[in-house]
């Protein structure tokens, strides 16, 4: 059925792909024509069988008969109908979600909209009849990229900054069919994009990534879309530099840049001028990703009408394999620029800025410093077609109170955007640095959850339940605890209360009742050894290089001159401070027994450790 002989008519890959589709639409035609029916729509039970629909059928003869006769025996019989109904019901109801729950449990967004469908109200649809809708919406989109770009003037020089790179990259070596089968089993789609574009992203990316990371191409400070990087490895850099200044007597200006539609602004001239000037490819490569950003088209699909397309001139694909990693490269000069400017520290994650400047009490007049710095960059951002948000720069100021307005008045116009709390990454920050809006966000959004998996733990059996408990509240609790130490004991009191809760629901235990055994039947640790746990885990990463070298970085192996007992003991140095990771992580490792710490694997370090920490919490 399948006519190959349009496959080889053409060496052009976008006429081939056109040919590929269309003789895939018309087989599909063919096998199942495409029949249009209006019908009302209408909420339903998928759980609702055909067992359901026959008990409620003979209900309703019943009921008929019981209206007309008023004898009690129907009556009676109704009633025991009406419960055998219900019974029924209830049963078939938790068979469906169970089903659901363990053919989903290892995707928690799944079960977060599942639930979040059964227990709370509706969603009001958007308000799109018509293809003219559709187009409106459409025309939002376009019309914002016009704005952003109407309101810049970049320079389009695009001179390198820097000399060529020694390395090269001219061709694409050839894809074997079981690389191909491997793509095919490891790809999750997760946007419209045609499927032959993912694989063919993915073929490339997978031959892209290593070339960056063989070279060092990737900023040392960029986290985003990386492996072994995360916005808690991010977020764990950032505030053990400003804790152990702290622990110096320093103050810090923290300052978070936000970029309008900064995916969607990226200029496609600049970017090709970074993969050459900066990646060092030439030759058919260059060309194939020159191919790949020209002459793309987008539209807008809502409540199943579609839109008319439009031409994408600027901007990298979004949900696509490659858009980020382009986007990656197309922002690393932005790191010279902060360079210029040794006192400015920074880190980014993707279009996230973060700047902070670490300064002694008596150096407050060194500020100008961030001030030029900050102007550089929105001159910079402005050259390369992107546009920074005034609106959503954010400043926090962490110093005594008294002091803070004097750094207020030196910040100038920054000053204007200084806040006593921000989010950062999901999580809140404040000028005492102690988390405390951090967890009360985290302790309401637990028990509110926990309010709405309440509602569903007469469906689901308890094994079911527990992995809800663990997909809405465990990764809560565990989302960057290693941040924790900036907690009092008080603070993880109130997440110990979450956790208990948690375990109550799950066991139906008393209100009254002493929860550790509970937990220790669950084998949940507390929340203290949680995060002690995923402190010890990134250390152990750390030494066995398998984490970010900013954090690899903070970690010091105890060598001594002399010839000691201690001297094989893998032993860290412990530096001054309480509550930063660069000294409360050492503390823990050297609390260790020997075996642990000489371990070189990561999952049996995880299973030992686990173990050791369950023992020591319960015993």
């Amino acid at each position: 059925m399948f006519d190959r002989s349009p496959l080889f008519t053409g060496n052009d890959v976008n006429v081939l792909i056109q040919s590929f589709n269309r003789e895939c639409t018309s087989i599909l035609d063919q096998v199942a024509p495409i029949k249009t029916s209006s019908a009302l729509q209408k909420k339903t039970c998928p759980w609702i069988n055909e067992s359901i629909l026959n008990l409620r059928r003979i209900c309703r003869k019943i009921e008929r008969l019981w209206k007309k006769t008023k004898l009690d025996v129907h009556r009676l019989h109704l009633r025991d109908l009406m419960l055998s109904l219900n019974d029924t019901v209830r049963t078939v109801r938790s068979e469906y979600f169970s089903r659901l729950i363990r053919k989903n449990k290892r995707n928690p967004k799944f079960l977060f909209d599942k639930v979040s469908a059964i227990v709370s109200p509706d969603v009001v649809p958007l308000d799109v009849h018509s293809k003219v809708d559709s187009n409106k919406l459409l025309r939002f989109f376009v019309d914002k990229i016009n704005d952003i770009n109407a309101k810049i003037s970049p320079k389009l020089s695009c001179s390198p900054s820097q000399a060529l790179p020694l390395y090269s990259w001219l061709t694409f070596t050839t894809v074997t069919y079981d690389e191909i089968a491997t793509l095919l089993q490891n790809l999750r789609p997760i946007s419209k994009l045609p499927f032959m574009s993912k694989l063919l992203e993915k073929a490339v990316a997978v031959h892209l990534t290593p070339y960056l990371e063989k070279y060092n191409i990737h900023d040392r400070f960029q986290s985003g879309f990386r492996k072994l990087h995360s916005t808690e490895t991010a977020l764990l850099k950032v505030t053990n530099d400003i804790m152990m200044s702290a622990n110096s007597g320093e103050y810090t200006v923290l300052v978070l840049l936000d970029l309008t539609s900064a995916f969607d602004t990226v200029n496609h001239t600049i970017l090709i001028n970074r993969l050459r000037d900066l990646v060092g490819m030439s030759g058919s490569v260059l060309d194939w990703f020159s191919s790949y950003i020209s002459e793309r088209s987008f539209s807008v699909s809502a409540n199943q009408i579609m839109s008319e397309s439009t031409e994408l001139l600027c901007g990298v694909p979004q949900g696509s394999v490659l858009g980020p990693i382009l986007f990656l490269i197309y922002i690393l000069p932005l790191s010279q620029i902060i360079q210029q400017f040794p006192e400015v520290s920074y880190h980014l994650f993707a279009d996230d800025i973060q700047l902070y400047y670490l300064f002694k009490p008596t150096e407050a007049h060194k500020l100008s410093n961030l001030i030029d710095c900050l102007t550089n960059i929105k001159q910079w951002l402005n050259n390369n077609c992107l546009q920074l948000n005034p609106a959503k720069t954010e400043t926090l100021i962490i110093a005594p109170g008294s002091a803070i307005p004097d750094i207020k008045r030196r910040l100038g116009d920054l000053g204007s955007s200084q806040k006593h709390n921000l989010r950062k990454l999901g999580v809140i920050f404040d000028e005492a640095f102690s988390l405390e809006g951090h967890l009360n966000q985290t302790v309401r959004t637990c028990f509110f959850h926990l309010g709405n998996i309440s509602k569903l733990r007469s469906i689901v059996s308890t094994s079911e339940l527990e992995m809800i408990i663990h997909a809405f509240i465990s990764t809560r609790l565990d989302y960057c605890n290693s941040l924790f130490t900036c907690l009092n004991m008080k603070g993880l009191a109130r997440l110990q209360v979450v956790q208990n809760s948690a375990a109550r629901l799950l066991t139906r235990s008393n209100k009254g009742a002493h929860m550790t055994p509970v937990l220790k039947s669950l084998h949940w640790l507390p929340i203290r050894f949680r995060f002690h746990f995923k402190i010890l885990v990134l250390t152990f990463r750390a030494l066995q290089r398998q984490a970010p070298p900013y954090i690899a970085d903070l970690i010091h192996t105890h060598t001594s001159t002399r010839n000691l007992r201690s001297a094989n003991q893998n032993l860290l140095v412990v530096p001054r401070g309480d509550r930063s990771f660069q000294a409360v992580a050492p503390r823990l490792w050297n609390a260790l027994p020997l075996f642990l710490r000489g371990l070189d694997s990561v999952e049996t370090f995880k299973k030992q450790l686990k173990t050791f920490l369950f023992q020591k919490a319960f015993n």
